[in-house]
């Protein structure tokens, strides 16, 4: 039996996750929360080295809803689970966004003109600035395909009428 307010949530979150998949250099209220989580992924990361700080900011904005998706999979809560898979997914989507941006370094930076471009300073060391189009590819059909299971995941365990019911 379907639990009309889950479905209607999973609807709400599709639509909202998938648009933001489909169109991801649109800025949207949600990416407020990445940009927190990146910036303090960068302080986080600090202790690793400058490689990792600069790369932690785009790591920090994917494990923090990760870890929470992780986490309700562990209480047997799914369909709080795939809630946040839909958070990892657009994160993901919004990552391949900048790292698309790793060789014209058009969008706007928090630190201005003086700012590093993380993604740029990244692949540059790598020696990958010039595979900048996959990279960001690969990681926006990532984000894409965890959108995608987050979709398919709600509404599968929209039926349930108990977060306390368990995964079978």
């Amino acid at each position: 039996m379907r639990d009309p307010v889950k479905t209607a949530i999973a609807a709400l979150c599709s639509a909202y996750f998938l648009w933001a998949a489909f169109h991801p250099e649109d800025w949207r209220f949600i990416d407020n929360f990445n940009l927190v989580m990146h910036e303090a992924g960068h302080i986080l990361f600090m202790p690793f080295g400058q490689f990792m700080t600069i790369a932690g900011g785009s790591l920090f904005q994917v494990i923090v809803p990760a870890v929470f998706a992780f986490y309700f999979y562990y209480q047997q809560k799914p369909f709080s689970c795939a809630l946040l898979l839909f958070l990892a997914g657009e994160s993901l989507v919004n990552v391949s966004v900048y790292a698309a941006d790793a060789r014209l370094m058009q969008l706007p930076l928090l630190g201005g003109d003086d700012s590093i471009h993380d993604w740029n300073w990244m692949l540059d060391r790598l020696n990958l600035l010039a595979s900048t189009r996959e990279i960001a590819g690969a990681i926006r059909a990532l984000g894409v395909l965890v959108i995608l299971s987050a979709t398919a995941c709600s509404f599968l365990y929209a039926r349930r009428t108990s977060e306390a019911e368990s995964f079978d």
